[in-house]
């Protein structure tokens, strides 16, 4: 592919949408080429996957009912907005991707990690992250940031789940170590976002 694809991870309330914003502005002032995007969503049928999966009231859906509508949204959002992007020559910054699936639905939720990840490989069509950065704060302190919002299904979960989720997304930085960069998410957003920009200028 012609551009970079660079995703941002984290446990809830770590941080990395205010991340993805800042460093999407600072592409445009270098008169970059740069899509923005999130998941679930950013499709027509990705945004309506979004409402059925954050949806609080659904409270019956399973485990694998969930993976699977991720996985739909991403193929979705693949071949809609990612793909073309790249081929273009775009830079692409997604607020969560593959990694999200693989720490909440697998490490989270308790399914299969080589059956998470071989579904979303399908959806992916072989489009991986070039780069993707993890922002680490505890579980407690991420859900303590949500408070005065109202959560959505996910945020709703206990606390354990969102500890399992977080561990999970440490064995992932190991696994994946590669294109992990690591963010300490208590950082002041300032130093934070200096960091982000070092990281991509390592990429170009």
């Amino acid at each position: 592919m012609a551009g970079h694809f660079i995703t941002f991870e984290g446990v809830e309330g770590c941080g990395k949408s205010t991340q993805v914003k800042m460093i999407h502005n600072w592409f445009l002032r270098q008169h970059r080429q740069v899509v923005m995007i999130r998941e679930p969503g950013d499709t027509a049928i990705g945004d309506k996957l979004r409402e059925i999966l954050l949806d609080p009231e659904l409270k019956e859906m399973t485990p694998v009912t969930e993976a699977l509508l991720y996985s739909a949204s991403r193929a979705q959002l693949i071949n809609e907005t990612i793909k073309p992007a790249l081929e273009s020559g775009h830079t692409v910054l997604c607020d969560r991707f593959l990694d999200s699936s693989l720490a909440y639905q697998s490490y989270g939720r308790g399914l299969d990690f080589q059956t998470v990840l071989s579904i979303n490989e399908w959806a992916m069509d072989g489009i991986m992250p070039d780069l993707t950065f993890l922002f680490r704060i505890s579980a407690e302190l991420g859900l303590g940031r949500t408070v005065e919002r109202n959560r959505d299904r996910l945020e709703q979960e206990s606390l354990d789940f969102h500890r399992m989720v977080e561990a999970g997304y440490e064995d992932l930085a190991v696994k994946y170590a590669e294109r992990f960069v690591l963010i300490d998410g208590r950082d002041p957003i300032d130093r934070i976002h200096q960091q982000v920009i070092d990281a991509v200028r390592k990429l170009f």
